[in-house]
């Protein structure tokens, strides 16, 4: 338990070693993780800002292997790509007759929510956690314009890794952060996953709730 304890309180001296042990390995590994949170959406508690404003914080530091400059790119096109897939995934549902007849209600629900919030949902539902992870999908289902979507999506996608990348470079830089970096650490991570915890609990108890009622 000690032991314990001491990694999580001197996070910064395991993990910046880790980073140079991994060298360029850790740039694909990131990759893949934006990718996946963004791209499927069986991944969606994946802490996508978080791991952008942590990396980026991390990048900061002098003895830091990791490279803003090279982590921004990586940032964008694993968003990108992944939020293409998820859309490319959404438009291939439709090619089945069952999940038309079965999802036409929430179809045309959100066709409608696009009609309305269409261009705002793409570019700014990317800063809301959970829902970045399933615009994509409907946007594809709901059959909008995909050079449209790709648009206003880069749009979206530029604007969430540089307000993440800026932001945590700027504060991985403070002495304040860098003297508790563990703490603030370890914050940002359970701000990131609580939210994709809590919709799977409130769809458990949604999915379950006739069983507590029985007598």
């Amino acid at each position: 338990m000690d032991q314990l304890i001491h990694v999580l309180s001197h996070l910064q001296e395991y993990i910046l070693p880790l980073f140079s042990w991994m060298g360029n390995w850790s740039y694909v590994t990131l990759f893949l993780l934006i990718f996946a949170e963004t791209g499927l959406v069986v991944f969606p508690w994946l802490p996508g800002e978080s791991l952008i404003f942590v990396t980026s914080a991390i990048a900061a530091a002098t003895q830091s292997s990791l490279n803003i400059k090279v982590l921004v790119p990586i940032f964008f096109f694993a968003a990108v790509l992944g939020d293409t897939l998820n859309f490319r995934i959404g438009m291939w549902l439709l090619h089945f007759d069952f999940i038309n007849r079965r999802l036409h209600g929430g179809l045309e629900r959100g066709r409608a929510f696009f009609k309305r919030y269409g261009g705002r949902a793409v570019i700014f539902g990317r800063f809301v956690p959970l829902i970045r992870t399933f615009v994509p999908l409907l946007a594809g289902t709901t059959k909008m314009n995909e050079r449209r979507f790709t648009i206003l999506n880069v749009i979206g996608v530029g604007l969430w890794v540089t307000v993440g990348s800026v932001l945590g470079y700027y504060f991985g830089r403070l002495p304040f952060v860098q003297a508790y970096f563990a703490l603030i650490f370890l914050g940002v991570a359970v701000v990131g996953i609580v939210p994709g915890f809590v919709v799977g609990i409130a769809r458990y108890l949604r999915r379950h709730s006739n069983h507590f009622y029985e007598p």
